[in-house]
């Protein structure tokens, strides 16, 4: 098998080196050239053609961000990861370079001068992304897909189901009434979140909760975002927080996100306890804990991202009664996600990301219009 290609941009020789060393430590990915600014990588993309792009965001002559919407115009879907600092100013522009077009980002070492230390902590987050991202482009690259609005077709590649409960043993009744709308989301989630929010209704009536998988800092600007995109309230999450219908709960980086009731009140729970999938915050602990609150009362939607996580908690809101939306693999930046959910079969529908706003105000109920009295005559 061919090794994948990557091309690292970057202006700093230091970070050029340590990106040289986690990408040589993979036998399967091979670094084929390096360029120190956006307007020289465009060059080297033309030149080399690689499977993948590393890209740095503050570069001079030509920035990240600028490169990403450049790179755009002619490679529509190259895989581009950018190289962030976990800072806020480093949060904030790459939320900019996600709008751009990048695919997902990678932050860089914190709190360690030690080289090796630094290897470790890139290589943990970044050649899981490259193969994630090479291969999803390759499956889309191969042919046509089958239609994607079945119920649940075979997934592409077989995977292991992440989870233990039978599938085939679950049967649902008629859906119940909708009381909360639960998401995840991973690689690709940010953008996805964005559409899908741009197109939701906003007259619904439930509390709706995110888990998208994202370091802290970076959560915080993706609900200020979402804010400006719907008619909800949106924010990061706070623990004590009351969950109350019409406002949106972001989990916030670095912590894992739960729902516990408290004599009537429905309350946000944060902790701190281990990563779920190697992720926090994560899909599935957020999931389970909202079939405790809500049982049957769930509509869950599975976005685009790597890896399983969600697909257990699924199955839970599946042997409830809930009701559950994945986004299609052909939309996906990767079908990690919601392909392992639609292989256990209990997807009630498997779309593109631009029907699943329709498809999620077709299952929840409006809020009730306000009558309009005339001061109380008779």
């Amino acid at each position: 098998m061919e090794p994948i290609r990557v091309l690292v941009v970057d202006d700093s020789v230091v970070i050029r080196r340590l990106l040289t060393a986690v990408l040589d430590s993979a036998p399967d990915i091979e670094v084929v050239g390096y360029s120190t600014n956006g307007r020289l990588a465009l060059e080297k993309i033309k030149q080399l053609e690689p499977d993948v792009v590393s890209l740095d965001i503050m570069m001079p002559e030509m920035d990240g961000i600028e490169c990403v919407r450049e790179l755009r115009k002619t490679w529509k879907h190259m895989p581009v990861i950018m190289f962030s600092s976990l800072t806020e100013d480093g949060a904030k522009v790459t939320m900019e370079a996600l709008d751009a077009g990048a695919n997902d980002f990678v932050t860089k070492p914190w709190k360690t001068d030690n080289f090796a230390d630094s290897v470790g902590q890139v290589s943990g987050q970044l050649l899981e992304k490259i193969r994630a991202l090479h291969a999803a482009n390759s499956n889309k690259a191969a042919g046509p897909k089958r239609s994607h609005l079945m119920s649940a077709p075979a997934p592409a590649l077989p995977r292991p189901k992440p989870q233990s409960i039978p599938t085939e043993t679950i049967r649902r009744g008629a859906p119940c009434k909708v009381e909360a709308l639960i998401i995840g989301s991973s690689t690709g989630g940010p953008n996805a979140l964005n559409e899908l929010f741009s197109g939701l209704r906003s007259d619904l009536d439930v509390p709706i909760l995110i888990a998208q998988h994202m370091p802290p800092m970076f959560t915080k600007l993706l609900a200020e975002r979402l804010n400006k995109k719907c008619g909800y309230e949106v924010k990061e999450a706070a623990h004590g927080d009351r969950v109350m219908a019409g406002h949106v709960y972001v989990a916030p980086g670095d912590w894992h996100m739960r729902i516990i009731r408290r004599g009537v009140e429905v309350v946000i729970d944060l902790k701190q306890d281990e990563p779920v999938n190697s992720c926090r915050p994560a899909v599935d602990p957020m999931f389970s804990s909202a079939v405790k609150v809500y049982g049957g009362g769930l509509l869950a939607v599975i976005l685009t991202g790597m890896g399983h996580d969600g697909a257990a908690g699924c199955v839970e809101v599946a042997k409830a009664g809930g009701q559950i939306v994945v986004q299609d693999e052909e939309s996906s930046v990767v079908w990690g996600m919601p392909g392992a959910v639609a292989e256990t079969g209990l997807a009630d529908r498997i779309l593109p990301l631009l029907k699943i706003a329709d498809e999620v105000g077709l299952r929840i109920k409006s809020k009730p219009k306000a009558s309009v009295g005339n001061g109380g005559a008779r």
